[in-house]
């Protein structure tokens, strides 16, 4: 079961797991002014908005729930 879809919206996404905002922000999605992005978009809406491949945006923010605590204590 995917956590994250391309009809949700950038805050749903931000508050599903802590490190969503480095996923964007590693896509060029809201990591600074000139790349701000609406929390109040869809993701779908600020890939194409972008031009982002929206399913590589939905594979690395699902990665994100892959990791286990303590993998991710580690990863620090």
């Amino acid at each position: 079961m995917a956590h994250f879809h391309k009809d949700m919206l950038v805050a749903t996404a931000m508050s599903l797991h802590p490190r969503a905002n480095e996923v964007f922000s590693g896509f060029h999605l809201g990591g600074c002014s000139s790349c701000q992005i609406s929390h109040e978009e869809t993701i779908e809406q600020v890939c194409f908005a972008y031009g982002v491949e929206i399913d590589l945006l939905l594979e690395s923010l699902e990665s994100l729930m892959d990791v286990t605590p303590t993998e991710e204590s580690e990863v620090k």
